[in-house]
């Protein structure tokens, strides 16, 4: 009777176990139970922990609350500006119902992959390139709203959506990487104008300021041979100043001045009437003029004599004294009284 007694217990001890084995099950902290008792949902969602269940009756579906990380293939499309462009992105989201995650959806995870890629293409094709590759963060938060709007009925919550890569054909980027230089260029010419534009300014105010002081322009005429010299080359650096130039040039006016005054008075001295004056006096008036002419070809006579004597010059002009060349004046016939010769002799 003892014998039998002990071997019932430990039979029924035995089947204890064994149902006890095949009841519990373990809920990890991050995992949610979802128990299916005949084919309905048990009121309940296991926590995390122990728990039990009816075996054979129950069945028991573990739904990860991680947030899951979900690449999204490479998309492509036609972007609004007609550009073709392969586009990936990355999806951040978690299970925040565990019973809808399981009840309402046969596969979140693939169904979340498939709206995803939907929405990828759809916000491509609505998207211009520029905005692709420079206002990121508003699509992104496009795309977040399209694939949240049809997760929220599966239990699944979109935590966020990045575009990760946009890849363009071969020609796109050459056209850009032009548009990029030429950009540029743009730019450096208009910082080398307002440089120039500065550097004139300053310039004008150091010409006005050494206008003033005409040590100051020597002194920096100085400054400029010593900074050449300082190089040490071979090439000799003779500055040529430009108050020559002025005085040449101020020379070479005197000098025309003082041609076409004498041309002038020898155009006078040829105009003149020389039939209403008696012989005498015609006779002395051509001994002046080519005296005159000889002293004024070897610079022998004054400015100031050849005022008083050359008729035609006009007074108060200062003349330097220019080197003319000698002029051969021929025999001139005077006319006069009729058989009557220039040396008084008559005919």
């Amino acid at each position: 009777m003892v014998e039998e007694l002990v071997t019932t217990g430990v039979a029924l001890a035995a089947a204890g176990a064994v149902y006890v084995m095949a009841a519990a099950r373990v809920v990890k902290q991050y995992e949610r139970g979802v128990v299916l008792r005949l084919g309905r949902l048990a009121s309940a969602v296991r926590e995390p922990g122990f728990t039990m269940i009816v075996p054979g009756i129950d069945r028991m579906r573990k739904v990860n609350m991680q947030i899951v990380t979900m690449p999204v293939p490479a998309q492509e499309g036609i972007t609004h500006d007609n550009v073709t462009v392969r586009v990936d992105a990355v999806v951040y989201f978690k299970v925040v119902d565990a019973a809808d995650a399981v009840i309402q959806v046969e596969d979140y995870r693939f169904a979340v992959s498939q709206v995803a890629q939907t929405s990828l293409r759809s916000i491509i094709g609505k998207s211009d390139l520029d905005d692709l590759l420079s206002n990121r963060e508003k699509l992104n938060q496009g795309l977040e709203v399209m694939i949240d709007s049809p997760a929220l009925g599966w239990g699944v919550q979109i935590d966020r959506v990045e575009i990760k890569d946009v890849s363009l054909p071969e020609t796109m980027k050459r056209s850009m990487a032009r548009q990029a230089e030429a950009a540029r260029d743009r730019r450096a010419r208009v910082i080398n104008a307002d440089a120039e534009l500065q550097a004139s300014k300053k310039l004008a105010e150091a010409a006005q300021q050494m206008s003033d002081q005409p040590a100051a322009l020597q002194l920096r005429l100085l400054q400029t041979v010593v900074a050449v010299a300082a190089e040490k080359n071979s090439t000799l650096v003779l500055p040529f100043p430009v108050e020559l130039l002025r005085f040449l040039e101020r020379s070479g006016l005197q000098a025309q001045a003082q041609t076409e005054a004498y041309e002038r008075a020898r155009g006078g001295s040829e105009q003149a009437p020389e039939d209403a004056a008696p012989e005498g006096p015609r006779r002395e008036r051509m001994v002046r003029e080519d005296t005159a002419r000889e002293a004024v070809s070897r610079e022998e006579i004054p400015l100031d004599a050849a005022e008083d004597e050359l008729p035609g010059i006009e007074p108060g002009i200062d003349l330097p004294g220019v080197e003319v060349p000698g002029i051969e004046i021929p025999e001139v016939e005077v006319p006069g009284d009729e058989g009557t010769r220039r040396d008084g002799t008559s005919t």
